[in-house]
């Protein structure tokens, strides 16, 4: 093996994937690009499946940390965290690989191609796979997917840890029922100004090493097939040098629902000659006959060889093994104590705290005897996890918490309410069959703690197991089945009622917000997740997470799901108040800003604004609070405002920071009707605070962000990007 060019380590990994395809006839060739590719024996090549999952930690392949669903990790606003967990999660990844690899196994989710982070943007509450990604905002979902890819791929000079994957390139939020067939048509504005920010982050400033395509169309071109995408924007504006994958199967959809090609040949020929270099599903098989058509140059498909296999070079897998430093990750680091701490840590820094009518949390558990636990979402473990999950060695749910928490001291009553989605528990019984067991805790507890929601038979991706609405995506933002009546009748028993709301997305809660005392998002809090909302419930942590999402009052002021315009979407854009704004979250200790200045009065191209701010913690509790800084153009049609900087900072009582944020002139810029990103001349406020500067933000933290304002003087700058 010696003599073999690409197993030469003086070369580099491109110019060794090169020399390994040329040895390759074509037949080898084409069966490489296929997820599940297979060894090649005469070159000691191994299998090697591409499809690997790790949205929130490594999935589908057996016992893992399961940490907080995406979303609920992009509500502890903290960059720096991300990248921890993420470097968690693929320790583990790397630790599963090496102890597979050492038993033969070599089938799917077993490999070190992760496709994680899901960086598309949460436009819709409706859409059934919001929970996967980072929210609804464009720069909160680049912050948090460049630490998250980097958290993944590691930083060795040589080798990557695994590789991370940006999906679904783009412009993909649902509907999920019609994701195979849908052309999501969008404007040049939209998509330069929301769906694409993250992406452009993820491969320039990440180094990402894997894009996937997404299943609809974008502007008439199938997404796994686009020139648009694919070629002008992906390989030619951003310099992608990794590769792209299709969504699984999304290329079939060519032709039997797009109606973008006429044949499987012809469908595989239009992917492979735009640069989708590996297909997920085995519909790459026909190149053979596209090839033999003239459909696609070999050459071609020998380009899209080489990059797969020059992300195996760049993962070590040609390498010995005392050269690969992922190589001595033991198995024993998967889900270790160590990682169920750091997943305590996550669930705790991502619950966000929406009410607590006069202070009624924390809650002491000497001055209750009796605690009532009521809900479908009490005591269910699919509720911790979301979907993309792997397996815990242990769940704690919500009533398991309290239940350790209290142990002796108090007594916790427990009734499942009501059934998730449907009108009743048992199937002979009559419809709301556990109305009295509901009013039978409320009458005997002391305090009622309602744990109601969703999980991931309501909200999910088209296809998976269980779904209960809409092919995964929700039909309003209410609370599903009998679950208000359940909220309802334990508001009338005039006990103090804590709701934890566990979900993967916005709910309508306009009645919980006027009539419950205190209310507490939970997310998908992972699989300790029980753990540590009790832990915040009875005064342990302080809550600390802010909204990836905006709460509305209702689905009716929602434009059409199938509308990609972002006009009246996202706190960006809407014109309605909200009911819980973007980027809002309570705490139990108090925080202070002041001394805030900016470093001048003027913006010009190739220019930048310091922000400098102390916050102080000035309650009786450690805590951490996020300071947030929005844009605002003074233009007609400009966004509302825009967050362009963050800092989460913990504090002691009486401890004060001061913190130092950048914006530069891309931050003030804005993205014209052409696509063109545009330093208009105008004025531009600045907004200083610890959530956006709303009116219902105000209202509801009883503070208000510092303003500054700062001008381009000068004509409109086109900015260079």
């Amino acid at each position: 093996m010696s003599d073999k060019k690409y197993l030469d380590e003086s070369l580099s990994f491109e110019e060794r994937a090169e020399a390994l395809v040329s040895e390759m006839t074509l037949e080898e060739k084409v069966y490489q690009t296929l997820h599940g590719a297979p060894a090649i024996d005469r070159l000691d090549v191994k299998a090697y499946n591409y499809w690997n999952e790790a949205l929130h930690g490594v999935a589908r392949a057996g016992t893992a940390t399961v940490f907080p669903q995406a979303i609920g990790l992009a509500a502890t606003f903290d960059e720096e965290f991300i990248e921890d967990i993420a470097e968690a999660v693929s320790d583990e990844g790397r630790a599963k690989f090496n102890a597979q690899q050492k038993y033969g196994d070599y089938d799917i989710y077993k490999g070190l191609t992760f496709w994680s982070p899901n960086v598309n943007i949460f436009r819709d509450p409706r859409w059934g796979r919001g929970h996967e990604t980072f929210g609804e905002d464009p720069y909160l979902t680049s912050r948090l997917g460049v630490r998250f890819i980097e958290g993944m791929q590691g930083k060795d000079e040589k080798y990557m840890k695994v590789a991370a994957c940006a999906k679904h390139f783009a412009v993909h939020s649902g509907p999920e029922d019609e994701r195979h067939s849908f052309n999501a048509v969008v404007s040049e504005q939209d998509l330069r100004e929301t769906y694409l920010p993250a992406f452009k982050a993820c491969v320039k400033e990440a180094g990402v090493e894997v894009v996937m395509g997404a299943y609809n169309r974008t502007n008439g071109e199938a997404c796994c097939g686009s020139e648009r995408l694919l070629e002008d924007i992906l390989r030619g504006e951003w310099q992608f040098k990794g590769h792209v994958t299709s969504d699984c199967w999304a290329i079939r959809d060519f032709h039997e629902y797009h109606m973008v090609t006429s044949t499987p040949v012809e469908s595989v020929a239009l992917a492979m000659n735009k640069g989708c270099d590996l297909n997920c599903g085995n519909i790459y098989g026909n190149l053979l006959k596209a090839v033999k058509e003239g459909l696609v140059e070999e050459e071609t498909i020998t380009r899209a060889v080489k990059r797969l296999f020059t992300t195996r070079m760049k993962l070590g897998l040609f390498d010995p093994q005392e050269k690969v430093p992922f190589h001595d990750i033991n198995y024993c680091v998967v889900d270790c104590g160590e990682h169920k701490k750091l997943n305590e840590k996550a669930a705790r820094k991502s619950a966000v705290l929406l009410k607590n009518s006069e202070g009624l949390l924390p809650l002491d558990k000497k001055a209750y005897k009796t605690i009532g636990v009521v809900g479908p979402n009490a005591n269910n473990r699919k509720a911790l996890v979301g979907n993309y999950e792997g397996t815990a060695s242990e769940y704690i749910t919500i009533l398991e918490g309290i239940q350790s928490y209290v142990g002796e001291e108090a007594r916790v009553l427990y009734s499942a309410g009501c059934h998730l989605c449907r009108d009743r528990m048992q199937g002979l019984a009559q419809a709301n069959d556990r109305m009295s067991e509901v009013r039978a805790v409320a009458d005997a507890s002391d305090v009622i703690i309602a744990c109601l929601g969703l999980d991931a038979s309501l909200e999910g991706e088209e296809g998976d197991q269980g779904n209960e609405f809409a092919s995964g995506d929700k039909p309003n933002l209410s609370l599903p089945g009998l679950q208000q009546e359940v909220l309802e009748e334990l508001v009338k028993s005039g006990k103090p009622v804590v709701l934890v709301l566990l979900s993967g997305s916005a709910l309508a809660v306009p009645y919980a917000d006027e009539h419950v005392s205190a209310i507490l998002q939970g997310w998908y809090p992972g699989a300790r997740g029980g753990k540590a909302i009790a832990d915040i419930l009875f005064g342990e942590y302080s809550p600390e997470g802010k909204l990836p999402v905006t709460f509305y009052r209702t689905s009716e002021e929602l434009p059409d799901f199938k509308d990609y315009s972002m006009k009246n979407r996202t706190y960006r854009y809407m014109k309605n108040e909200a009911l819980y704004p973007f980027g809002f979250g309570l705490s139990y200790t108090k925080f202070e800003l002041g001394g805030t200045e900016i470093s001048g009065d003027r913006i010009a191209a190739d220019q930048s604004v310091t922000v400098r701010t102390t916050l102080k913690n000035t309650g009786n509790m450690e805590g951490a609070e996020t300071v947030q800084v929005y844009i605002h153009a003074c233009l007609e049609n400009a966004p509302n405002y825009q967050l362009k900087a963050l800092k989460k900072v913990t504090l002691k009582p009486g401890e004060s920071r001061e913190i130092t944020l950048e914006l530069d002139d891309e931050d003030f810029a804005l993205y014209n009707e052409e696509g063109i990103k545009v330093l208009e001349h105008c004025d531009y406020e600045i907004y200083v605070g610890t959530s956006q500067p709303d009116t219902r933000s105000k209202v509801l933290t009883g503070k208000s962000p510092e303003k500054f304002i700062v001008q381009n003087v000068g004509d409109a700058i086109e900015i260079a990007e």
